[in-house]
């Protein structure tokens, strides 16, 4: 396979994460409100679905490939991207309790907040496929594709769900049809497959920063689990009984299993 057939392979993989997020509008269509219990339970799987897969997949590959000094550098840029991220967008903060007042404005706010969010997850991606085509994998399509990308992309699909959720809250309340709220789930992460590509041709045309690669992204998605899933998981909880302590360390727990193959790469 030539260079452009991986980088349409690893566009469809960031694209195929980003219609996930979609799958956070359908409960809508059968009630008018995710419970609290179970926004929590959402929050804590993609939390620990994401420092998993970060932590098995991403931080191993690092060490793999270079240094932990490469890797440790690549780890802070990427919550420097995060931080950088917050001031840009104004500091608004992502909360579903909050979506059902917003007016339109600050629900543009918020749809831009977790589309910068999205990028590093692409980004991901993208430095997940380094070895595509070059040194053995799971055959598919013609593409010798590494299990860690198949691993990544499955798990920030899984990950994206909550994100369309809460994506979806206001968009309902504010009488959006089902199916714009699903394009707006959609829409929230497609720079998710931009990031992969472009993360994908940075490190296939300068291997040497593979390391630096696999740091940035892990770094990224555990800052982000640690400054905004967990405390969004506790916001919630507060309205549930035992403050949604049981809900989210269930839903770290479920989150953390499902990634522990990662391991075993």
């Amino acid at each position: 396979m030539g260079f452009f057939e991986n980088l349409a392979l690893v566009f469809v993989a960031g694209f195929i994460t980003a219609l996930a997020t979609g799958i956070g509008a359908l409960p809508f269509f059968l009630v008018d409100r995710v419970s609290d219990r179970w926004n929590v339970a959402l929050w804590g799987l993609a939390s620990g679905i994401m420092i998993s897969a970060s932590l098995f997949g991403l931080i191993g590959e690092g060490l793999a490939n270079g240094t932990p000094m490469e890797l440790g550098i690549g780890l802070l840029a990427g919550v420097v991207l995060v931080i950088v991220s917050h001031r840009i967008i104004s500091g608004v903060e992502v909360s579903p309790k909050r979506y059902e007042q917003a007016d339109f404005r600050k629900l543009l706010l918020i749809l831009g907040i977790l589309t910068v969010h999205s990028f590093p997850e692409g980004v991901a991606i993208g430095v997940s496929f380094a070895d595509l085509n070059l040194d053995g994998g799971f055959s598919l399509l013609g593409f010798s594709v590494p299990l860690l990308a198949i691993f990544m992309t499955v798990a920030i699909s899984i990950h994206n769900i909550p994100e369309g959720v809460a994506i979806s809250i206001p968009l309902q309340s504010m009488g959006v049809s089902k199916w714009r709220m699903v394009w707006w789930a959609v829409f929230s992460s497609l720079p998710q497959p931009i990031g992969a590509v472009l993360a994908f041709y940075f490190v296939r045309i300068a291997r040497e920063f593979l390391p630096f690669g696999f740091g940035f992204a892990a770094g990224a998605m555990i800052y982000l689990v640690f400054s905004e899933f967990i405390p969004e998981a506790l916001e919630l909880g507060k309205a549930v009984p035992g403050g949604g302590r049981t809900e989210l360390v269930s839903g770290l727990v479920i989150g953390v299993l499902i990634m522990v193959p990662l391991a075993f790469i």
